[in-house]
């Protein structure tokens, strides 16, 4: 199974010679070249899901808005329709109510966080895996250290009712040292998680404006029913033109 996670980068407009309409090719050209059988996106807009859904015709396009009314950024997954079945999908809110749209934790930022869970069929993985995308808080330690707790949890309700491989994947706005995501570098990681982008020194880039010091703060970790043969950064540029702000991580997953 080949997963990918892709910040894509709001498009905010304010991104220059990177704005996300001059993206646009170097995405599509990447994805097309790649095609990995899911992937789990973050910060996507909703006319940026359109955008997807419209240009990704081979991919099964899913996820919706953080906010109240489902606008706003998105979790969004892709499933590769001729190699992969996509069997399950809800999304939760990172809060005390997480079946409630828009909720938030008392001590974040303004913005709501989700997780989209799936289940997914891939071809030759000898049965299906779970996957949840998620982008944790950007401001507030103590909200993603939350978060996290509860997307741990929900995996282990999941693998209560049905233990099946899984895969944690997106944006935890934390470097690897960062207290609140101890609990996935400890010996005893719920459910055996272990990160497979181990090898990786960077991940968001800014674009290299200068804005913000690169950092690695996207992931991918695995169960151990999953062995990672190979990962890739995809660290693509074109004359000053990057696929997002943060470089996205594809690895390629074998059931042991």
């Amino acid at each position: 199974m080949k997963i990918a996670t892709f910040n894509i980068r709001g498009d905010f407009g304010i991104d220059g010679a990177n704005n996300f309409d001059c993206r646009q090719p170097l995405i599509l050209q990447k994805i097309r070249a790649e095609q990995p059988d899911v992937i789990g996106f973050q910060e996507v807009m909703p006319h940026v899901q359109r955008w997807l859904r419209q240009n990704l015709p081979g991919y099964t396009v899913v996820g919706c808005g953080r906010t109240a009314d489902y606008a706003d950024e998105a979790m969004t997954l892709a499933v590769r329709s001729d190699t992969a079945e996509l069997l399950g999908f809800d999304v939760f809110w990172l809060s005390p109510q997480p079946q409630v749209p828009g909720s938030r934790y008392a001590h974040q930022s303004e913005c709501p966080r989700t997780c989209a869970a799936a289940i997914v069929n891939v071809q030759g993985m000898g049965g299906p895996v779970r996957v949840y995308d998620t982008h944790l808080d950007h401001l507030d330690a103590e909200a993603r250290r939350l978060g996290l707790a509860q997307v741990l949890q929900r995996m282990r309700h999941d693998a209560a009712a049905l233990p099946l491989p899984a895969v944690l994947l997106g944006d935890f706005n934390a470097e690897p040292g960062a207290p609140e995501l101890a609990p996935l570098f400890a010996p005893d990681a719920p459910l055996g998680l272990r990160d497979v982008t181990g090898g990786v020194e960077v991940t968001f880039h800014g674009f290299y404006y200068g804005n913000e010091p690169p950092a690695k703060i996207d992931y991918i970790f695995a169960t151990p029913e999953l062995a990672c043969r190979r990962l890739d950064v995809w660290r693509d540029e074109a004359d000053g033109v990057y696929l997002s702000d943060h470089y996205p991580l594809c690895a390629a997953l074998e059931r042991r």
